[in-house]
């Protein structure tokens, strides 16, 4: 009996197991999604809600010092009949979260500004709720026109030390992130909006 053709079958199969890529863990969901138009500074505005319930394994991380990053994804596309649809803006928001031992304080990092928390699930909250974030110029947008608007959240795994980026991509505990939620937004014409 040839063993040849058996074991490469095997260690294919083997192989192929390992590289299937991660499910989503299912800790992340976005709860609700809106933009707003902010008319005095001619912004456009993201505000969500996501929740987000780390586990076992990112608790233990964040505990022993590993900072975790995660990314809050913003794409606004424009539905074309005659080619691709097109992005209008394509724009992320970046969470830092670590453990400092010596103050025993949990610290949330984002956009040039950190606070500090007692506890990981104050921490947690901090990045749950997303206010009043600027993701375009208003020029960016057409009156009237109606635009596709995808967010999501998740944890950066490129930004984990190399051993781990190697786990995230087999283990789900590793690679937590949201489906995308979709959603329309319109900008008003100017006429009614006054």
């Amino acid at each position: 009996m040839n063993r040849r053709p058996f074991l490469a079958a095997l260690g294919c199969a083997v192989l192929l197991t390992w590289m299937r890529p991660a499910q989503s863990g299912g800790t992340i969901q976005v709860e609700q999604a809106r933009l707003d138009v902010s008319r005095p500074d001619d912004l456009v505005l993201l505000s969500a809600d996501f929740t987000l319930a780390l586990t076992e394994t990112l608790r233990d991380a964040v505990n022993r010092g590993l900072p975790l990053y995660f990314l809050t994804e913003v794409q606004v596309q424009r539905n074309r009949w005659y080619w691709l649809d097109e992005t209008v803006v394509a724009t992320q928001i970046e969470w830092r979260l670590s453990y400092h031992a010596l103050t025993r304080q949990f610290r949330v990092a984002v956009s040039g500004r950190s606070d500090s928390f007692g506890s990981l699930e104050e921490a947690l909250a901090a990045m749950t709720s997303v206010k009043g974030w600027s993701v375009a110029p208003l020029s960016k947008f057409e009156p009237r026109t109606v635009y596709e608007v995808w967010v999501r959240m998740r944890l950066d795994i490129t930004r984990l030390p190399k051993p781990f980026q190697m786990t995230a991509l087999t283990d789900s505990d590793w690679n937590p992130q949201s489906e995308w939620k979709l959603f329309d937004f319109s900008v008003p014409s100017p006429t009614s909006a006054r």
